[in-house]
């Protein structure tokens, strides 16, 4: 009995896909669609995959371990300039590719590409290992050479993998799953890309730069945060907005990207030399120095979500804007930067100060558009005797017209 298992285990691993017949077979594809109807020849070739076999609404659907070098071959896209209510596909994002490639390349050893699902419009055969029990749902999966495939979900992942393959052709023997589906018209593979990507959910810029460890700048922002009082376990990591009721004071994201405004950094995934990790813990402790009601929830006798209630300073915008403050105050003042800071004590940072309608507030609530974190960060700026360059000066003059 465990003999004849081992065979079969055997048997199972050995059923890989032949590259030489796979490439045939798509040839003998090409030929036939080239040839006149009269002149093709009869075929029941077949290329064949180990595969393991699922249920989903009471159909089956196969999935593989496929090469990365066959998949730029097997699979194709819609042509981009047919109709949307003709295609199964969106239109491939191209600017996304280089990421996705530089992401694959750099990372050869630490990268993760989730399945490609894919539909086969052709005939299929399934051959179990056995009749009934586990074994039966692996097997050989015999697909058609006559067979067309379509992309479901995962052609930027698909043309990623081709253009990677260009410069890392060592990375052509690694696979990636491939769940197929038996197509059942149009109709249902539009349905398909709906669904699948219908209950997709991003994850939050919170949650990527608490997971990305790749991201000097993420890594450098999460060891800040017990250093400055305002951020160290008040901060919310996961989620890019806070309740009402929270006990949280900014969100990570914000932080985050106050701090690149500080540093005048744009780029996506900034570097960061040792001397900007500590300019951005200590301006941002300076700051705290200079708020009274940041050191007073601090010290919990003023709640933060009574402080988000009568406040802007305890609002992402606020944050983005001190941000841009103290990249313009270091410039200018690379030595008294610090002792220029104490004009925050005499700012009316209470939602009731018109001066922040327009600016932070609209209508009364806190908006957080690129126009008027600029404009708050001009209000800021005035207030501690700097002047405006020419894009804030034109901005701030449209705002005063109106």
């Amino acid at each position: 009995m465990e003999v004849n298992f081992i065979k079969k285990e055997v048997n199972f691993c050995q059923m890989y896909v032949n590259l030489e017949t796979f490439i045939k077979s798509r040839v003998f594809q090409i030929i036939m669609a080239n040839t006149p109807k009269t002149n093709r020849m009869s075929s029941s070739d077949y290329f064949e995959f180990s595969a393991l076999r699922g249920i989903q609404a009471g159909r089956e659907y196969y999935t593989i371990m496929c090469p990365l070098k066959l998949i730029p071959t097997i699979f194709v896209f819609n042509e981009p300039g047919i109709s949307p209510q003709l295609r199964a596909q969106r239109v491939l994002n191209k600017a996304r590719i280089p990421e996705m490639v530089s992401y694959l390349v750099n990372n050869r050893r630490d990268y993760v590409f989730s399945s490609i699902t894919a539909s086969i419009d052709g005939d299929v055969k399934f051959e179990p290992l056995e009749s009934e029990g586990p074994s039966s749902k692996i097997g050989k999966l015999s697909i058609s050479v006559n067979a067309k495939f379509l992309i479901n979900d995962g052609q930027h992942r698909r043309k990623a993998i081709e253009e990677a393959l260009k410069q890392r052709p060592d990375l052509s023997a690694e696979t990636i799953s491939v769940v197929f589906y038996l197509d059942s018209g149009l109709k249902h593979s539009q349905q398909m890309f709906s669904d699948l990507n219908k209950h997709a959910i991003r994850p939050t810029k919170s949650l990527n730069i608490l997971y990305d460890h790749r991201d000097i700048f993420s890594h450098s922002i999460l060891g800040m945060l017990s250093e400055v009082p305002i951020f160290n376990e008040i901060t919310e990591l996961e989620r890019t907005s806070i309740s009402n009721r929270a006990h949280k004071v900014f969100t990570l994201n914000s932080i985050y990207s106050a701090s690149k405004a500080l540093l005048g950094k744009t780029e996506k995934k900034p570097k960061l030399t040792n001397d900007e990790e500590k300019l951005i813990m200590t301006y941002w402790n300076e700051v705290y120095n200079n708020i009274s009601e940041w050191q007073e929830i601090v010290n919990n006798t003023l709640q933060p979500y009574d402080a988000r209630k009568n406040f802007v300073h305890v609002h992402g915008i606020l944050l983005h804007a001190l941000g841009i403050l103290g990249n313009d105050l270091m410039k200018r003042y690379p030595q008294k930067w610090k002792s220029k800071l104490k004009q925050l004590n005499e700012i009316d940072w209470s939602k009731d100060n018109r001066e922040w309608e327009g600016r932070s507030m609209i209508g009364g609530r806190l908006t957080k558009v690129s126009a008027n974190i600029v404009l708050t960060s001009n209000l800021l700026k005035s207030k501690l005797g700097l002047s405006l360059n020419q894009n804030e000066e034109n901005l701030e003059k449209r705002f005063l017209r109106k």
